[in-house]
């Protein structure tokens, strides 16, 4: 099925909009949306939530080392994938603060999101030449579900930067293939921007491709010479952490991420498919309640084949048409991203369901398909061209109708979800506060804890308390920062921190029954600290 398109999308040189008039007034709405997608996010940080964890802890902790010159980490802590961008970022609000901190590290993910936020309107405007329907992609985006804000705000790796470079990248490749000015830049930029993000997250490889191959298809003859050369160049420059690293350690880095994608493991194909194609697009996309999907929130999955598919056939009858002097080529420009953008969705969905990630971890892994967002408004164009000029396709527009209010509708209903778990969030960060000062008071500076409190203790301390990673058996676990291990193992009585209620809590009250004068127990609210007697 296909649908009328506007031919002639406006790009920057459109007229601007006068004073009082209905354009002016799309646009002040457009602005309001905008600093309610920030200041959403921002009222979340003030609790800090999403809640944190030991792997954004790490995060942290490199951004920290940064600032204070001990290390400059080309990979996440403990792997040899996922660039640290995120911690470069940070490191200077930390030097300027003087101390780290969970609102410090999240400062540059926020500027990311309200970054992608913008050029996501600006891409919209480019690909429709619509401002109202501007004004609803923008409206959408400000929303934002518990899998959503985590993936924007959370400083865990890749996330929160992939998106505004998959929409910076587009927004490019749609500049240098209408030929405006300032090409040598542009071509430079797009090449960083690609090497870049293959060093912090492949993840948006799907969109690198795909824009990339708008590119080709316009720019052929520019791209063998100097403009060739300049983006090979600039991608050289973006990825020289993981080039540099790979020649210095001789280690391939697309080893790490498959064994990361779950492909040494095993799940069936039930599993990977309802994972995937039925669990995965609601979840990644911000349908859902957090943590979870409701099974009539899983109606987008059945929505979002016959959504790419539309799509996908509206922009091909475009480029179908022959070229027209006229016309010029913004029209076959703007069809041909569209479709670029639908392809790198499918690409997107189609390896997160291959992966046993799919299977396994539905729920958590539903992160890969972040970078779906950037496909939103080619997604909802044809919708929006329904209802807006209906045309031949008026037997259609209640249904299109129907569609954009569920849209809307299930979105508002799990951002509201997700924000009513702010008080809880922000209790439990001041329960965690208080361990932390409470062991400050208690004088120990050295502990043995889980995987999940570890690398958070030490970042909200600031390496004052040191932890070395133990399993629910008490033997050693994953740490993944080897020195503080060392450090720990040095010292002479160890201290033992555990949540209350934990299978780790559990195992030390054991211990504690059978020798109870081996440890002290100082209970706080939430967690347990047994202090080795000398």
């Amino acid at each position: 099925m296909t649908v009328g398109v506007r031919e002639q999308p406006r790009g920057a040189g459109s007229p601007r909009p006068r004073p009082g008039s209905r354009a002016g007034l799309v646009g002040w709405l457009t602005g309001l949306a905008l600093l309610a997608g920030v200041g959403y996010r921002l009222w979340l940080l003030g609790h800090a939530t999403p809640p944190t964890n030991s792997d954004e802890a790490t995060m942290g902790l490199a951004a920290l080392h940064i600032a204070r010159g001990d290390g400059f980490p080309v990979w996440f802590y403990g792997q040899q994938y996922m660039g640290t961008l995120e911690a470069y970022l940070a490191a200077p609000v930390f030097a300027l603060a003087g101390e780290p901190s969970l609102l410090g590290l999240r400062l540059p993910t926020l500027a990311l999101y309200a970054l992608f936020l913008l050029l996501a309107w600006r891409l919209t405007l480019r690909l429709t030449g619509d401002r109202w329907f501007g004004l609803l992609v923008v409206a959408l985006l400000a929303l934002g579900s518990d899998r959503i804000v985590k993936n924007q705000l959370i400083a865990g790796g890749g996330y929160p930067e992939m998106n505004a470079a998959g929409v910076a990248l587009a927004l490019l490749a749609l500049d240098l293939a209408t030929g405006r000015p300032g090409r040598r830049l542009r071509w430079a930029a797009w090449g960083f921007l690609a090497g870049l993000m293959l060093w912090v997250d492949p993840l948006v490889l799907p969109y690198v491709l795909a824009t990339g191959a708008v590119l080709l298809a316009f720019c052929r003859r520019e791209l063998r010479g100097t403009a060739g050369v300049l983006l090979g160049a600039a991608a050289a420059l973006g990825a020289a952490p993981l080039l540099a690293h790979s020649l210095v350690t001789g280690r391939n880095p697309l080893h790490a991420v498959l064994g990361a994608s779950g492909a040494d493991a095993s799940a069936g194909w039930v599993e990977r498919l309802h994972g995937g194609l039925l669990l995965g697009p609601p979840l990644g996309m911000g349908f859902c309640a957090p943590g979870r999907c409701a099974t009539w929130q899983l109606w987008w999955a059945l929505a979002l084949p016959v959504l790419l598919a539309v799509a996908a056939g509206t922009a091909w009858r475009v480029l179908r048409r022959p070229a027209t002097a006229e016309a010029g080529p913004s029209p076959r420009v703007a069809a041909a991203m569209r479709l670029a953008l639908v392809l790198a969705a499918v690409a997107t969905l189609g390896a997160y369901t291959l992966s046993s990630a799919a299977g396994l971890t539905p729920v958590e892994s539903s992160r890969y398909l972040s970078c779906l967002l950037i496909s939103l408004p080619v997604l909802l164009w044809p919708l929006w061209t329904v209802v807006r000029r209906p045309g031949r396709w008026a037997f259609a527009r209640p249904v299109a109708l129907v569609v954009l209010a569920a849209t809307v509708g299930t979105v508002v209903h799990a951002t509201w979800r997700s924000a009513q778990t702010a008080p809880a969030t922000r209790a439990a960060e001041a329960r965690h506060a208080d361990l932390v000062t409470t062991l400050r008071q208690l004088g120990v500076r050295h502990v043995r804890a889980g995987y999940w409190t570890c690398n958070r203790l030490t970042f909200a301390s600031a390496e004052e308390v040191v932890c070395a990673v133990v399993d629910d058996t008490l033997r050693p676990g994953f740490d993944r920062y080897p020195p503080y291990r060392r450090e720990v193992e040095r010292a002479a009585a160890p201290a033992w921190v555990a949540p209350t209620g934990s299978p780790l809590a559990a195992r030390l009250d054991e211990r504690l029954r059978a020798a109870p004068d081996s440890l002290d127990l100082v209970t706080l609210d939430g967690w347990r600290i047994y202090l080795p007697r000398a």
